[in-house]
């Protein structure tokens, strides 16, 4: 099965997998499905949607929302974009706009500064 254009490769999967809690070698509760909850978090980030619309395959979007939390509390991302970034050969690591949207609300912010007429040239002080 082909991966859609929000979740991970079969590539990507293998680069983060042992990083996760969950595992079945790991300390604690181990976890049903780690890569789907990923590739739900990513559905989410990379889309742009809000959690409730999280769509039912991934889970109950509450519950993934918490375990995203959890992770960012506890430092699990941060662990798996530093071990990322370890590695000088990876094409994947990369931040953009098509990947990180601004929030709704982010638009309508003022900046400080020279205030920009229409036509691009700012108003004299």
């Amino acid at each position: 099965m082909s991966p859609s254009r929000y979740e991970l490769s079969d590539l990507q999967w293998e680069k983060i997998r042992y990083f996760l809690p969950g595992r079945k070698e790991s300390v604690g509760r181990t976890a049903a499905d780690n890569r789907l909850f990923v590739n739900g978090v990513l559905w989410v980030l990379r889309s742009g949607a809000r959690w409730a619309d999280l769509p039912e395959r991934y889970g109950k979007y509450k519950s993934v929302h918490k375990r995203f939390v959890r992770w960012a509390n506890s430092g699990v991302w941060e662990r798996i974009f530093h071990e990322l970034v370890r590695d000088k050969k990876n094409q994947y690591l990369m931040l953009d706009s098509t990947i990180v949207r601004a929030h709704q609300q982010a638009a309508t912010g003022r900046k400080k500064g020279a205030r920009t007429r229409l036509w691009g040239v700012p108003e004299e002080a």
